[in-house]
Formats: C-alpha cells, structure tokens, sequence
C-alpha cells in the first residue's frame, strides 16, 4: 500500500497560486510595517525607501525557497531584519535622532492634531533609533504586533530574551521620551 505524501497548507496555496500573486499579497498586507521598519533602521526617507526596495527585491528572490515553517509574514520580516542589519553594518549609521518628518499618514481632521501626533511620531521614531541595536529590533517588531515567538523567530533568539530585550528597550524608550520633552 503506498501512500502519498500530505501536502502543506503553503504547498497547496503554492501549486494553485502563482508566485507573482503570493509575491503581491504578502507584500500589499505588509508594506507599511515593512516601510516603518525600514524608517527605523535609517536616517532619511530616500534611504528608508532603497532599504524598503531592498527588502522587496531580496522577498521576491527568496519566495521560491520558502519551504512554509514560518508564516510568509514571518518569513518577510526576517529577511527585512536581515537587510536592515546589512545596512546598519555597510553605512555605519550612527544611533543619533534625526529631525526630518516621516510619512505616517494621518486621517484626523484638525491640523492641530495631526501636528501634534505628527510630533510623537517623530519623537517615537527619534527615540527609537537611538536605542541599541538588539532593543531597536525587538521593540520595532513589537510595535508591529508580532507575538514573542515570532520576534525569536525573526531575530533567530530565544523568546525569554525577547521579553527581557523588550523590556529594557521600553524602560529606555520612556527614558529617551521623556528626556525630549
């Protein structure tokens, strides 16, 4: 009796989806977080969007080898750490705040408003690229709403050190805010 191998919820997207299709979805549901994620690791909105374009292209070269022991989000995010740690290393960026305006968009009516969160945003970005590197990572997927075992996942550490990172880097994002204020 022979029997056939099971096939995986990802192998069987992957035969009745084309990789182009797979490709524009992950990437349409996630290319805001990928874009905030790119804003931290860089200092300009010119560099965050080559790093972004970076991430895309090296998602799209690697989507063929995704063998689905992750989620395809999971599996985007760790190549988008892996860009960015590559950026870090190749620019040798320093951890200093930058004062330049992000692109968040903002769908509040008064201006007064979007001006004030607009300054938080930036803040928040500002303080967060200051943090060390390990706490930057950790508290930028949080902030995307990943669980403990995805940013082990991502970062490729134990989930324990992912609460202990994620609480000293929030310890010293409190800190850097409220020193900026």
């Amino acid at each position: 009796m022979a029997t056939e191998p099971v096939m995986s919820s990802i192998q069987a997207e992957a035969s009745t989806v084309s990789l182009e299709e797979r490709y524009e979805r992950v990437m349409a549901d996630n290319a805001a977080a990928i874009r905030r994620l790119a804003a931290s690791y860089t200092k300009t909105a010119s560099d965050r969007d080559d790093l972004f374009q970076e991430i895309a292209m090296a998602f799209w070269q690697a989507l063929p080898a995704f063998r689905g022991e992750s989620s395809e989000r999971t599996y985007l995010f760790r190549i988008a750490h892996n860009r960015a740690m590559a950026v870090l290393s190749r620019r040798r960026l320093s951890l200093e705040p930058v004062d330049e305006e992000t692109d968040a968009p903002d769908t509040r009516p008064s201006p007064e408003e979007r001006y004030a969160e607009q300054q938080q945003q930036d803040q928040l970005l500002a303080a967060t690229r200051r943090l060390p590197v390990p706490y930057r990572q950790v508290i930028t997927l949080a902030l995307e709403g990943m669980d403990y075992a995805e940013i082990a996942e991502i970062l490729g550490i134990e989930i324990g050190n992912v609460g202990a990172r994620l609480t000293r880097a929030r310890g010293l994002l409190r800190t850097l805010m409220e020193n900026t204020k």
